[in-house]
């Protein structure tokens, strides 16, 4: 039922309803998207429903009709428009030019055959079936769930109960919906919006404590990125939490409503990088590239679930344009989390271990790889600088140019597709002549393809992403610089 929410549902409709060919567009109708459905069409479906089947009814309305005399007919007409809603009688699909027939219970196969077969049989144009359905029919823990059913780990289908390896760290999502609700509670300017998934961000926090500052505009990200626009003109501080592949479905907003004005949305990227079980279609590759390009744009990313603390207050206090920041799916790391979160100096990453000829430049939560790749190549006597970028846009050019100076190697790591933060750096590096200087860099990515779904572990081993993998990129350098060394700035053994 959350697809008929979004404008692309209409647009088709619209197109199909112009075309009058024959189509079956089947509304499986269960009061439900992956969360409980907001928004006017959830309630015209409704009413609907409870007025029982109309297809027979309204034939057989038009069909007496036809047979008063002409005042007497033109003031049923008039009484049928008035009961339904809609002129002519019909619903809003009507309007549209399709055939409508239902509600009609989704459940009962005998009627769906029946219904498909006339349909078939008798139709000449457009025709939309409206099948009402339970959510979870059958099995009681669904049936009782809101949105715990969705997408399910491993489950005793005897109880309903999920089993969840446990974990000493929050989730990143846990994280961002407890602080944000904090924050919203010093700031009353901070609102959030979410694109049908107030669990899955961790706005339903924020919501059970500030109800009317949260705003659920169904799956309409489009929608719900100009929303946030319009709230950022009129001096709100939105957060818009969506995840790194839905946040596409909204791009042209992104650029024309946010981006070109200039106005202070604050992206909150959810599912960053690969999300395992979701697969290839949840995957949160292209975020990078695609905010990086644009002007006026702050694009950041968590190396870890206390960074992500920093970077919502960063967030929180930039008014000077858009600002988005990434994180993955699933616990964090374990780290010391912060009382409160401190802005960041925009612009500005950090060194966390000096080493010697080596280093690594780490974007995002991929930081923890980076830094066991070190430890596993420091058992072997090779010592690296590890880096954490903090931003994509802008890069911290000073940065890079000591890494490059003081290094004879530098590997960037990111949870994104080609094109991302490691092409920036190239970017920077190649205009600044950086690339002239002999230095040995490679730019490790997700691979140009799309990866079938399986852990998050088995997924980054498929993408070579592992520390694993960045110690053996980092290990072929090492043995290129001992055959060719390279001048440093500041000699540092390896």
């Amino acid at each position: 039922m959350g697809a008929i929410t979004a404008g692309m549902a209409y647009e088709a409709m619209n197109h199909a309803g112009h075309l009058k060919k024959r189509l079956f567009v089947i509304l499986n109708d269960n009061d439900m998207s992956i969360a409980p459905p907001v928004g006017a069409m959830s309630t015209y479906l409704n009413a609907i429903a409870e007025k029982g089947p109309l297809a027979a009814l309204r034939s057989a309305a038009e069909g007496i009709e036809a047979n008063l005399p002409g005042p007497v007919r033109e003031g049923a007409r008039r009484a049928r428009e008035m009961i339904t809603g809609t002129p002519g009688g019909g619903t809003l699909f009507e309007q549209f030019g399709f055939d409508y027939i239902g509600p009609i219970d989704g459940h009962d196969i005998g009627q769906l055959l029946a219904t498909l077969r006339a349909a078939k049989a008798r139709a000449s144009g457009p025709v939309l079936i409206h099948c009402v359905t339970v959510k979870g029919k059958g099995y009681a823990p669904a049936e009782g769930a809101d949105d715990k059913y969705h997408g399910v780990a491993k489950f005793d289908v005897a109880t309903g109960a999920q089993v969840k390896a446990k974990s000493n760290a929050p989730s990143y999502t846990q994280v961002f919906g407890e602080r944000l609700t904090q924050m919203a509670a010093r700031d009353p300017r901070i609102v959030a919006i979410t694109a049908a998934m107030p669990g899955g961000t961790g706005l339903d926090v924020m919501a059970m404590r500030f109800p009317a500052r949260v705003f659920d505009v169904g799956i309409a990200e489009q929608h719900g990125v100009t929303f946030a626009a319009g709230l950022a003109a009129s001096g709100m501080r939105p957060f818009c939490a969506i995840y790194s592949s839905f946040l596409q479905r909204g791009y042209d907003q992104i650029v024309h409503d946010v981006a070109l004005q200039n106005l202070p949305v604050r992206f909150a990227i959810d599912r960053a990088g690969l999300v395992g079980q979701d697969g290839a279609t949840h995957a949160g590759a292209f975020d990078i590239g695609f905010l990086a390009s644009l002007p006026n744009m702050t694009v950041m990313a968590a190396g870890d679930e206390a960074e992500l603390v920093h970077m919502m207050a960063t967030a929180a206090a930039h008014d000077q344009g858009p600002i988005a920041f990434r994180y993955p799916r699933g616990e964090g790391v374990g780290v010391e989390m912060p009382a409160e979160g401190v802005a960041l100096e925009i612009g500005k990453g950090r060194i966390l271990r000096e080493g010697g000829s080596l280093a690594i430049l780490s974007f995002g939560a991929h930081l923890s790889e980076a830094l066991l790749a070190a430890d596993m190549l420091a058992e072997e006597g090779l010592t690296v600088t590890v880096a954490d970028a903090r931003f994509a846009k802008p890069l911290d050019t000073a940065l890079i140019d000591l890494l490059i100076a003081e290094h004879g190697a530098l590997v960037t790591v990111e949870q994104g597709a080609q094109g991302g933060f490691g092409a920036q750096v190239l970017h920077y590096l190649a205009a600044s002549g950086g690339l002239d200087r002999g230095r040995l860099i490679r730019t490790l990515t997700l691979p140009d393809s799309f990866i079938d779904q399986a852990s998050p572990a088995q997924m980054y081993a498929e993408a070579h992403l592992t520390a694993a993998d960045i110690a053996a990129t980092l290990r072929g350098l090492a043995a290129k610089l001992a055959q060719k060394p390279v001048p440093l700035t500041r000699p540092k053994a390896i």
